[in-house]
């Protein structure tokens, strides 16, 4: 696997279209800490992470709208690639749907959203727009 980002974010998006409950993802540290990420943001009901086999896998529970039947993630769209990747100051960080939706970046002081980054005053690389 080439993106194991894209993989995440793909795995995640087509759940939601086929209005899934959880989704079972494969593990690593790296999306271990965006998934806490959309959970403390409020994209995300719960998570587990389960240690079975070498890679473990995270579970992940969908939160949808009780009254509509929407799901709280709208959109996942990776931006940073394998074969372009996308760097950005702490001045030139990106606002997504005018701040009423996050970027997560990956920075040196590990993974945050475009906010936290911009409070510490820190750029990256943009992993991907959740809205």
């Amino acid at each position: 696997m080439t993106d194991p980002i894209a993989d995440y974010l793909t795995r995640l998006r087509n759940a939601i279209k086929a209005r899934h409950r959880v989704v079972e993802v494969p593990a690593s540290n790296l999306k271990k800490e965006i998934t806490k990420i959309l959970f403390e943001k409020g994209y995300i009901l719960n998570f587990k992470f389960v240690d079975e086999g070498p890679q473990g896998t995270i579970k992940i529970a969908l939160k949808y709208d009780p009254i509509n039947k929407v799901n709280a993630i709208n959109t996942l769209k990776r931006i940073s690639t394998p074969g372009l990747r996308r760097y950005v100051g702490y001045k030139d960080m990106p606002r997504v749907l005018n701040g009423l939706g996050i970027a997560i970046l990956s920075t040196s002081k590990g993974v945050m959203t475009d906010k936290e980054a911009a409070q510490l005053k820190i750029g990256g690389e943009v992993l991907c727009y959740i809205y």
